[in-house]
């Protein structure tokens, strides 16, 4: 296989396959990755006469390495040159960051390899949820790799190492750590040191050095290593997705991912607990919200979750699946106030988005500003637009609870 920029195709990579055929009798390579050319942030491309060059050595003393590699990886899609700015590689250092306090906040609370753990015979819902989700990124990492779809794979292993796992399944598992069930307390921390483990060997292809790191220092306890992280065989596929578990999880976080946008939504201040109430729930949903309820209220900061007939008054009001859930904001908010600023903001956001599509509409502005020009006014109005569709939704709630 031959890696090259799409930018002397013609120049190497032709000539290369036609020598190779002609003088060779034989062709050169089969395969041909074509990746993008890695530009300034701006987009333009690096040169020294510009001075816009970005040394990667430079960023790997700062960054570090692991950093830099995964930053090019999730930002390599096909058809788009990489506008590499500092900001993102110190992202995606922060990233490594979280990987490492999820390590810790596993080895604080005594989750170790367990010899001859079977992830398929574990009871607790919400250490099914996290097996099968492991398993199911694992297998979309490898079919993007094995793709050439490199900024999928990496994409893939960001949003379950950050999301599912350091999100949402280290919070779950705070109660069962802390609680009296022994046998469930023991199913947990193994799941978490498998589950772990299995995200070192989905992140080590582009994170190698820290990855390497932390298979070493989890190792050290519980049971042993085999060797190296480099040598250790790809996650296995064996059927771990339980849909039951799945379903129930993915309702939790919803609820509570609702319940917090709503919140952030109507400026609702941050160590305010609120009430909520639960209107035309299903028989199963009221089950789900019973087995989870003391989860529920801790993260999405309720004081309190009732069945509801009817909304009261200065109620802000939405739908999850079949079911209304209701915030009783009156008394909590200056509805009025609240209301104001948010058609203060879209108004802003309104002016903002006209201004630009009226720069756009130039043909004079486009045809002598850059491109990266272009491209940055074209950005800003997708950021308005969904602003604007944001702040609508809010404002849409508001006028209900009036």
């Amino acid at each position: 296989m031959l890696v090259t920029a799409f930018d002397i195709i013609f120049f190497w990579v032709a000539r290369m396959m036609m020598m190779g055929l002609h003088f060779m009798e034989e062709v050169p390579f089969h395969t041909v990755y074509i990746h993008a050319l890695v530009r300034d942030e701006k987009g333009q491309k690096m040169s020294k006469t510009k001075g816009n060059v970005v040394d990667p050595l430079k960023l790997i003393d700062e960054y570090g390495a692991d950093a830099l590699r995964f930053t090019l990886a999730a930002m390599a899609a096909q058809g788009r040159d990489i506008k590499l700015a500092t900001s993102r590689v110190e992202g995606y250092r922060n990233f490594g960051t979280k990987l490492w306090n999820a390590a810790r906040f596993c080895e604080m609370n005594e989750c170790v390899r367990v010899e001859g753990f079977d992830p398929a015979a574990v009871k607790e819902t919400v250490n099914k949820w996290i097996a099968g989700e492991a398993e199911r990124t694992s297998a979309e990492i490898a079919e993007a790799i094995e793709g050439y779809l490199f900024n999928d794979a990496a994409n893939a292993a960001y949003r379950f190492v950050w999301n599912v796992f350091c999100d949402w399944y280290l919070e779950f598992i705070k109660p069962l750590l802390l609680g009296e069930n022994e046998e469930a307390k023991a199913e947990t921390r193994a799941t978490a040191a498998w589950a772990l483990d299995r995200i070192l060997l989905m992140l080590h292809p582009f994170m190698p050095f820290v990855t390497e790191e932390l298979w070493q220092r989890t190792g050290e306890k519980g049971a042993a290593r085999e060797g190296l992280l480099v040598k250790a065989p790809w996650p296995a596929h064996i059927g771990l997705g339980d849909a039951a578990a799945h379903a129930e999880m993915d309702w939790v976080i919803r609820f509570i991912s609702e319940v917090r946008s709503v919140r952030a939504e109507m400026n609702v201040p941050a160590g305010a607990k609120i009430a909520l109430l639960i209107k035309g729930a299903s028989t199963a949903n009221v089950a789900r919200l019973e087995r989870h309820r003391d989860l529920i209220q801790r993260l999405a900061r309720l004081a309190t979750i009732d069945i509801a007939s009817e909304a009261p008054h200065g109620a802000v009001q939405l739908v999850l699946d079949e079911a209304t859930l209701i915030l009783p904001l009156a008394g909590v908010i200056d509805l009025d106030a609240e209301t104001a600023r948010l058609r203060k903001e879209l108004g802003k956001l309104a002016d903002e988005v006209k201004k630009i599509d009226a720069k756009l509409g130039n043909a004079k502005f486009l045809a002598a500003a850059p491109d990266h020009v272009v491209e940055e006014q074209r950005e800003r109005k997708a950021d308005a637009e969904a602003a604007i569709a944001k702040f609508a939704d809010a404002l849409k709630r508001l006028e209900g609870a009036a």
